[in-house]
């Protein structure tokens, strides 16, 4: 059985990984790291990982990004490998992360929908094919609530098409900022909030006279909270390095 210490298990997130797990026999959250202490689920709840006496395989993180300077001593001493599924890192944060996997195994990505990152791999293929021919732009849509902006998976399905051409674009997020046409190497990237979209990526190749577009669709929180599950008993006894979703796919 995979042991879990699951940090943020009191926001929305953590609550629905926690309801998830009950039904599950070869995972368990042993311990729950939050500011908010309270014990809504049956396992123990900290403020502090110092307070856990336990044994853990993995940590789940759904948490905020000031929550890493927490968890890496914390990884780094005992061992225990880390599924890193909060947005909104620093530069800084992410090549801390990866000091971390020289020592244990971390696994990280912006978006744990396995659709998600199936749609990750028809873009780039599709950018391949299309490169030259078709402009770029990526739409991404969220709930009013989000902060960052543009999302942590609109970054990574960008960058994910970049690496698949041969000529690497820029990135443009706000196009009223200046007044000029749109180059030929260039992503455009568009953030929307309102109500309570879960979350809607669109990659949209305009070419001459036809339009192909790939989108993904989030109906729930669930399909984020099975994949950081299924990416939790992945890296459980894994060598140490970094991992991400298209290794366990």
């Amino acid at each position: 059985m995979t042991k879990v210490i699951l940090s943020g298990c009191n926001g929305k997130m953590g609550q629905v990984i926690s309801r998830l797990v009950e039904t599950d026999e070869s995972v368990s959250i042993v311990c729950g790291l939050d500011i908010n202490t309270a014990e809504k689920n049956g396992y123990p709840v900290v403020d502090d990982l110092s307070k856990f006496e336990g044994k853990a395989d993995v940590i789940i993180d759904f948490s905020h990004p000031d929550t890493l300077d927490k968890l890496l001593p914390y990884c780094e001493s005992t061992g225990t490998a880390l599924v890193m599924a909060t947005t909104g890192l620093s530069e800084g944060q992410i090549e801390r992360l990866g000091k971390l996997s020289e020592k244990v195994a971390v696994f990280r990505s912006a978006n744990m929908s396995i659709g998600i990152n199936l749609l990750m791999s028809l873009v780039k293929k599709a950018a391949q094919t299309l490169e030259g021919d078709f402009d770029i732009e990526i739409v991404e849509k969220h709930h009013n609530q989000k902060i960052d902006a543009p999302s942590g998976t609109a970054l990574m399905i960008a960058d994910g098409i970049s690496e698949a051409l041969t000529t690497k674009p820029g990135y443009v997020y706000d196009r009223h900022a200046v007044r000029k046409k749109r180059s030929a190497d260039e992503i455009g990237i568009h953030a929307v909030r309102g109500g309570t979209i879960v979350g809607e990526h669109e990659v949209i190749f305009a070419g001459n006279d036809e339009i192909i577009e790939i989108k993904h669709t989030a109906m729930s929180k669930e399909i984020f909270a099975v994949g950081s599950i299924r990416a939790a008993k992945f890296i459980s006894g894994k060598n140490p390095g970094m991992y991400s979703m298209q290794d366990m796919m």
